[in-house]
């Protein structure tokens, strides 16, 4: 599997590091519960990417927040690529319903007020406690999708 996402300089040589650590920790089963790994087939390459995620659980549903915007593996999703998210042994196939900007804003400040202090980089100074204007100015930014299980024929 290939990374994506990522550049040569520092902070992409930084990034590409904790991201091949904790997608080691994620399938060995020991990363903390909402992270798996994004499995997600290149719409150019058709090879099979991995990315760590958070999977955010709000009301019996999951979501994944893109907090660093229309990234490799955003692009990949939107092109209809193949979707797996795993977690130890466990492979699951799920679609990713690409959710309305409208949608967004409550999803953001949850995700924000679980994981702000790890995507705070990336996330132009938005934080949980945000107002709902800025959470609405900024959700054309930041792609949310739903998780559905992929049930198959």
């Amino acid at each position: 599997m290939s990374r994506d996402d990522h550049d040569h300089s520092a902070g992409g040589r930084l990034l590409s590091v904790s991201n091949a650590a904790v997608g080691g920790l994620i399938r060995l089963g020991a990363a903390p519960r909402a992270c798996r790994e994004l499995l997600v087939r290149g719409r150019r390459s058709g090879r099979l990417t991995a990315r760590p995620v958070n999977v955010l659980a709000v009301d019996g549903r999951r979501y994944l927040v893109s907090p660093r915007g229309s990234t490799q593996w955003v692009r990949n999703v939107r092109a209809g690529g193949e979707v797996f998210l795993r977690r130890g042994r466990r492979v699951d196939p799920v679609d990713l319903i690409e959710l309305d900007d409208e949608q967004k804003p409550d999803l953001l400040r949850a995700y924000l007020d679980r994981w702000g202090w790890q995507v705070s980089a990336f996330v132009d100074g938005l934080t949980a406690s945000s107002t709902d204007a800025e959470f609405a100015a900024a959700a054309p930014r930041f792609p949310v999708f739903e998780c559905a299980p992929r049930h198959r024929p």
